[in-house]
């Protein structure tokens, strides 16, 4: 190399400031150092936007359920009979009446039966439901219309049809002894031995119409190609099931779940219906909603009837919650989209 050329390459400017060369003579641009990227914020009418769209939700939700709740927690403060202002603080006496209660410790007990027998018998029916109407059946509309229906009856009809049919001179036991099984014949709505089970088959025979309609909608979701896949390796019909359709349809069972255990704990009106307030507690049916209704506005103990609502709303709650963290997390965490940073 010749002298002239060590003094070019010698007197050749460095790169300017802020570019880097990489992999050859392309220079690509850095950022001055010291400096950090400005993340751009949201701007004022993104801002008016949102307020506007969620604004009037907020307001409702607000007026509708927190207050009612602050109230309610107010309330369960003073022995209240629910005009005038009140005046007589018991602290948390109301709230330790509430667990003292036999009577409200059996109607837990029985909130804690209809779920556990719920999710029992009406899950797996459904589910085997769910399963033959998704197939090419004759009459699949007429049957899916007729599985639906019930769950759109008011539940005063409900209530009041079942109570007429199932009392002990109804419909029901004249047909057991028309067709020779009197034997069968019993108190079904009075007797605590089977009044809960009677309880149990309305409530199937009402509700079940909403889990086949959801897990219907799960089914539709699943697609077509694992399951023909599955059948060309030599897999049964039980066997696809098993392996492919119920995990698949996982996530809307535990919807399905949440929302049965959710609505088994606030349970009020078909009980208050066919049984009534008193007659509910005897024949072993009773609810926390009833011996709120029962002890609180019946008995004109409006301050202890709305530490009842309190406490069963906590409870609901912290159900919620468990259900939320232990089960639904799985499906929550697979629809989030944005990690931690």
């Amino acid at each position: 190399m010749s002298e002239t050329q060590h003094e070019s390459v010698r007197l050749a400017p460095d790169p300017s400031p802020g570019l880097t060369k990489v992999g050859g003579d392309t220079p690509v641009v850095s950022p001055p150092a010291g400096r950090r990227r400005v993340r751009k914020g949201i701007g004022w009418p993104a801002r008016l936007e949102i307020a506007l769209m969620t604004g009037p939700t907020l307001i409702v939700f607000l007026s509708f359920v927190i207050l009612p709740v602050a109230m309610a927690a107010y309330y369960g403060f003073f022995s209240w009979q629910g005009y005038g202002p009140a005046e007589d603080f018991v602290g948390f006496r109301n709230y330790l009446l509430i667990f003292e209660d036999s009577t409200f410790l059996a109607a837990l007990r029985h909130n804690g039966v209809i779920v556990v027998l719920s999710l029992l018998l009406q899950g797996p029916a459904a589910i085997l439901l769910a399963l033959l109407l998704n197939r090419q059946i004759r009459g699949q509309t007429l049957i899916r219309v007729l599985i639906f229906v019930p769950y759109v009856i008011s539940e005063v009809v409900v209530g009041t049809g079942w109570s007429l049919m199932l009392h002990g001179d109804g419909v029901v036991n004249a047909i057991l002894g028309k067709i020779g099984l009197g034997w069968l014949q019993s108190e079904w709505l009075s007797d605590p031995k089977i009044a809960i089970w009677t309880l149990m088959g309305i409530l199937t025979w009402k509700y079940i119409g909403f889990a086949v309609i959801l897990f219907l909608a799960g089914l539709q979701g699943i697609p077509e190609e694992l399951t023909e896949a599955a059948a060309i390796d030599g897999a049964s019909y039980w066997q696809i099931q098993r392996r492919i359709t119920l995990p698949l349809l996982g996530p809307t069972i535990r919807i399905w779940a949440f929302l049965s255990m959710i609505g088994a704990l606030q349970l009020f009106d078909l009980v208050y219906i066919i049984w009534g307030q008193y007659i509910a507690d005897t024949a072993g049916t009773s609810t926390m909603a009833t011996y709120m209704v029962a002890n609180g506005r019946t008995a004109g103990e409006y301050g202890y009837g709305n530490a009842v609502a309190v406490v069963l709303f906590l409870i609901s709650l912290v159900a919620a919650l468990i259900y939320q963290r232990f089960i639904l997390r799985r499906d929550t965490e697979g629809a989030i989209t944005g990690g931690r940073r």
